[in-house]
């Protein structure tokens, strides 16, 4: 990679919690983003990449909190960017900026353990929410694009199932089980969740198990899907 590929802005003085890299094949787009940033005060880019072959290294090089990630890149194009990113483990959350309306390209990157997707031509301000909701732990869709996702994720005989396919809320949720789920789609592991809620980390376990069995869904991404899907993310918020 030659120097100047990846571009390592100024920082300001201060505390920055969130470090940001940028991935688009476009200088314009870049640019545009970089400044839009660097008008938040506790957001600082640490870097640029212009392919996804770049973008491996870069984020091996900053390991940047949150990567802007482009799909349509030469070189590497972000769902294979983003594989080469999960098999070498690395924390970078990961938020797929395009202007594709490909919803496939949308389930393989949730797939491949994105926590947001935010589509070129949505609101600049909601470019910097998602950043800062994926930053804490949370996953980011539009409504649009979380009705995409999960009718790619339901089995076309049946529209009203949920991800995979399978019948939704054979049983209704109790109180608890809805807190569970709003908390999973927050980003919460079991044993915050054990530790927010006063209970053990097994009991946790017993919730989820019930709660999948419930909505038939298969792990913590499409229960994550379901609760933005049906609101239910919304329910104590950090």
């Amino acid at each position: 990679m030659e120097e100047n590929d990846v571009q390592q802005p100024e920082t300001r003085t201060g505390p920055v919690r969130i470090r940001v890299a940028i991935a688009d094949d476009h200088p314009i787009v870049r640019d545009g983003l970089r400044k839009l940033l660097s008008l938040e005060d506790d957001i600082e880019v640490v870097g640029e990449a212009g392919d996804g072959r770049e973008v491996v290294e870069l984020v091996e090089q900053v390991e940047p909190d949150v990567l802007l990630l482009d799909l349509r890149m030469p070189g590497l194009d972000g769902l294979s960017a983003m594989q080469a990113l999960q098999h070498a483990r690395k924390r970078t959350r990961v938020v797929v900026l395009t202007a594709s309306d490909d919803k496939n390209e949308f389930v393989q990157a949730m797939k491949l353990g994105c926590s947001g997707i935010v589509l070129k031509q949505t609101a600049p301000e909601l470019i910097v929410k998602s950043i800062r909701k994926v930053h804490a732990g949370e996953i980011w869709l539009d409504s649009n694009t979380t009705a995409a996702v999960m009718r790619q994720f339901a089995s076309p005989e049946d529209t009203g199932s949920a991800p995979g396919g399978k019948t939704r809320e054979r049983s209704p949720l109790s109180a608890r089980e809805r807190e569970i789920v709003a908390l999973v789609a927050q980003g919460y592991k079991n044993k915050e969740m054990a530790e927010k809620m006063f209970i053990s980390e097994q009991t946790v376990k017993n919730h989820l198990h019930n709660i999948f069995d419930k909505l038939g869904v298969s792990d913590r991404l499409e229960l994550a899907l379901y609760a933005i899907h049906k609101g239910l993310h919304l329910n104590g918020e950090r």
